[in-house]
């Protein structure tokens, strides 16, 4: 959190100075859905989710948007390095048990955050601020 709220204090001077810009927030989807022995990490991306609604009020007259991605499971190198290193020889079984908690029977891919920041960034999103988007193959709605 304070790292968050650091980096929009040094920018959001100059953002108001220049009536507008935009700040992304990432966070998680266990920020909305708490998960099973996630205590800290599930009450920080909570926090981000809250920093970004209140962030989004405060500036919205200033012409600031600000929005959130939660992203669920996510396929990048850190998870082959900890699958690697924590189930070595069973890493693509243990990768598949990981994909299939997405409902929709996958990780996403980094292509597909950095995608959904680049809308979100964009003119093209212009009257979307104050928003999370869960970002996780039907997890936080479909998860039973």
């Amino acid at each position: 959190m304070k790292g968050y709220y650091n980096c929009i204090r040094a920018v959001v001077g100059h953002m108001k100075a220049i009536c507008g810009g935009v700040i992304l927030n990432m966070a998680s989807v266990a920020g909305s859905a708490g998960l099973l022995d996630r205590f800290a990490y599930s009450t920080s991306k909570g926090a981000v989710i809250a920093m970004t609604y209140s962030i989004a009020r405060d500036y919205i007259g200033h012409g600031i948007r600000c929005n959130c991605i939660s992203p669920a499971r996510v396929h990048t190198p850190f998870v082959d390095g900890y699958l690697r290193k924590n189930y070595p020889g069973r890493e693509q079984e243990i990768y598949d048990q990981l994909a299939k908690t997405q409902p929709i029977g996958r990780m996403g891919e980094p292509e597909e955050v950095a995608s959904l920041a680049l809308f979100l960034c964009s003119d093209a999103a212009s009257f979307i601020t104050g928003v999370n988007y869960p970002l996780d193959g039907g997890f936080v709605n479909l998860h039973g």
